[in-house]
């Protein structure tokens, strides 16, 4: 006995005979036949009394008929809750420019949505805005709303970078200093900050970057090293600071505005989420 049985068993209860029921089932009338066999073999017992060429459910039947609506209206639910866990719990992919907008948007996902899942992409502008376009990404975080209209854009955070260095640095004393002063300077940094390093590369072209992936070790050579290294005013990023003295940069170099892309027609998730957000730091 299968499913598709109990719901066979529905349709001729409610037509009253085989060929009405194999039109609304889209079956030919012998295949349906030999399945009602199967199935009243498998009971062990008629399921109908047969006046002429109408089938009308005997009291056998009529029991027969109220637990496969049973079963069935069970079935549905489970497929529907299935359905919801899948949806909860299906990942939506994110690229994003740099990791500290990531995660701001992902603090604000698990204030509204905790079961909701992320996958996410460090990716370069051009690699967001094309991906969000094509549908790749689900969402994206770049450093611009999208020049395409029919994409929706929403302003997510401002990052700004200043300089943590030791107390007798040269510039330790000052309330601000400019890339061009910095330029020529060794730096400890962190290999995975997105479009920072272009920046880096950028403005600061005589200057050396000690690189560490791992940001335990990273944390450890701060404290132990009298190499000065760049904090962010993102929570997650300013305790890197610990007893240096941080002074501000002023140049552009050091600032960002991140925006959130949305594709419309795409995952009602995503444009959940996209409202979301926009309700919240718009």
């Amino acid at each position: 006995m299968d499913f598709e049985q109990l719901r066979q068993l529905e349709a001729i209860a409610r037509e009253g005979t085989l060929s009405a029921a194999a039109r609304t089932l889209h079956l030919s009338q012998p295949a349906l036949s030999r399945s009602l066999q199967r199935l009243e073999a498998e009971l062990g017992q008629s399921l109908f009394d047969r006046p002429g060429r109408r089938l009308v459910l005997n009291e056998a039947g009529r029991v027969a008929l109220e637990h496969a609506g049973r079963i069935l209206r069970e079935e549905q639910a489970m497929r529907t809750a299935l359905d919801d866990v899948a949806r909860r719990t299906r990942a939506l992919r994110v690229g994003a420019v740099a990791p500290a907008p990531l995660w701001r948007l992902t603090s604000l996902i698990i204030e509204r949505f905790p079961g909701l899942v992320l996958t996410s992409q460090s990716l370069g502008r051009e690699e967001v805005e094309e991906g969000v376009v094509s549908g790749e990404l689900d969402l994206g975080i770049s450093l611009r709303p999208h020049p395409l209209p029919s994409v929706r854009s929403a302003w997510l955070m401002v990052e700004n970078l200043a300089v943590a260095l030791p107390a007798e640095h040269a510039l330790a004393n000052r309330e601000q200093v400019t890339a061009a002063e910095l330029d020529g300077e060794t730096f400890l940094l962190l290999a995975d900050i997105g479009f920072w390093r272009e920046r880096c590369d950028r403005y600061l072209p005589h200057s050396q970057f000690v690189v560490q992936e791992d940001r335990g070790v990273f944390e450890q050579l701060v404290k132990s090293s009298p190499l000065p290294h760049f904090v962010s005013d993102a929570p997650a990023l300013s305790a890197l600071a610990s007893d240096r003295v941080v002074v501000p940069i002023r140049d552009a170099m050091a600032h960002a505005t991140f925006f959130l892309l949305l594709r419309p027609g795409g995952r009602s998730e995503a444009t959940d989420v996209f409202d979301w957000v926009r309700s919240r730091v718009g």
